[in-house]
């Protein structure tokens, strides 16, 4: 039986990459591993709809919430590797793997297309809280030690639980961590009064901060965000080596053919660098990437060894 499906795999894949100009007999499906309303979410529907009118088919958005990606994950591994599923990932599903040693996926495995787009990740605590820097966020909490909670979306071992405890351990406050399985989740309780801080990605957040809706603290980039021009880096905030890029990316399944990957890169690479997609990027605090797919394995490569040493320097354990 393993013999037959991998010639069917095998035959499936010259069927592909003989068609690879040609995506328009199915639709294309991108799977995200959270709830809609998210960063990646958000993300993934902007490319889906260019995608839709490039390629001539209809590419729609799979929200597979929980288990830390791997329901998502598993959905793409056992796809046809044909280029009509896709997985959009952020910085937290690269975070993931080094967290859990026995995680039964290796990002490395997948068939890498191009990070989509990047950017800051920001800070923000509810907007009835006397807080409106970082100092004050460290007074508040040495004076109310442990009362502080901080939401983070994707949960235990996402990038935005890594970067709460990142400023745990820069400015020496304690607060309670609450996990949510998506960042729109922990979003709707601060907004709700329910936790009072949390780290999020630009697209959905720097929306929230514009409108007056939360209390923007500062980004965790080495520049300020052109759009958010008055809230500080965490350097200007006084916490130096605190700098956190956010990603969107997107892999194919394993053994996806080469000339299949790289036509679904060249058509997002055109799709991101259209003035409308760069104007609603650089609307929420992000810039297109589409990198080529090596570059974008490297840098892949070079974040599961970044994140490897914090996670083992930071003692942080899964619970």
């Amino acid at each position: 039986m393993k013999i037959i499906w991998r010639c069917l795999v095998v035959f499936a894949s010259l069927l592909a990459a003989a068609n690879a100009q040609d995506f328009s007999n199915r639709p294309i499906r991108i799977i995200v591993g959270l709830v809609a309303g998210g960063g990646t979410d958000v993300t993934a529907r902007l490319v889906a709809q260019k995608l839709t009118e490039a390629l001539h088919t209809n590419v729609y958005v799979d929200n597979r919430p929980g288990g830390i990606f791997i329901p998502a994950t598993r959905e793409l591994v056992n796809a046809v590797p044909d280029g009509h599923t896709l997985l959009m990932i952020s910085t937290s599903n690269v975070v993931t793997q080094p967290f859990h040693p026995d995680y039964p996926f290796d990002l490395r495995a997948l068939t890498p297309v191009t990070e989509v787009s990047d950017g800051p990740l920001i800070l923000v605590a509810r907007k009835d809280l006397p807080i409106k820097s970082v100092a004050d966020l460290v007074d508040y909490a040495k004076q109310n030690p442990g009362k502080l909670t901080v939401g983070s979306g994707g949960g235990i071992g996402s990038s935005l639980h890594l970067a709460a405890e990142l400023l745990r351990l820069k400015t020496g406050i304690t607060f309670k961590n609450v996990p949510y399985r998506g960042a729109a989740a922990a979003l709707n309780d601060l907004l709700g009064a329910h936790i009072d801080l949390m780290f999020d990605a630009m697209p959905v957040m720097s929306q929230q901060a514009k409108a007056g809706n939360v209390t923007p603290l500062a980004v965790t980039s080495a520049a300020r965000s052109p759009i958010l021009p008055n809230v500080p880096t965490m350097a200007e905030a006084g916490l130096k080596d605190f700098e956190v890029v956010n990603y969107f990316a997107l892999f194919a399944p394993p053994q996806t053919p080469p000339a299949v990957a790289q036509r679904l890169r060249d058509e997002i690479a055109k799709a991101v660098s259209t003035p409308d997609m760069v104007a609603q990027f650089a609307r929420r605090g992000m810039a297109p990437v589409a990198n080529q797919r090596g570059e974008f394995a490297r840098h892949l490569q070079a974040e599961l060894d970044r994140w490897t040493k914090v996670i083992k320097d930071a003692g942080i354990k899964p619970e």
